[in-house]
């Protein structure tokens, strides 16, 4: 069973930084890939981020683009969000989430708890 743990949020001002862990465990970590999902009060749950199982291949929402890196140690099964020069909007709660195949896609079938992100003003 494929289970998957945040952390690292917390509070930070506008400008700062943080960053997040997801630690994997349950089936080979190293092939498959993972990403990360955000979600405000009152909105749905958007893409933030997705790397591949190597970790050569990135992607990112255009809002986050320039600002959060996603980066994995396979040694570790976990996967990293960095998020630099956060916003007010970057307020949410951040789930990791992995997809039942190796390759990444638009409805990942794993999810972890979450762990809230808010940033002050």
């Amino acid at each position: 069973q494929v289970q998957l743990v945040e952390s690292g949020g917390g509070l930070v001002q506008t400008g700062g930084s943080l960053r997040l862990s997801c630690a994997a465990s349950g089936r080979a970590f190293g092939n498959y890939a993972m990403g990360w999902y955000r979600q405000a009060p009152g909105t749905e749950r958007d893409f933030v981020a997705a790397i591949s199982w190597s970790g050569v291949t990135t992607s990112y929402a255009a809002s986050v683009k320039g600002r959060f890196t996603i980066s994995r140690d396979n040694r570790k099964n976990t996967v990293y969000l960095q998020m630099n020069t956060l916003k007010p909007e970057d307020t949410a709660v951040y789930y990791c989430a992995a997809p039942s195949t190796a390759v990444w896609g638009d409805n990942p079938s794993y999810w972890g708890q979450g762990t809230q992100v808010t940033v002050s003003s």
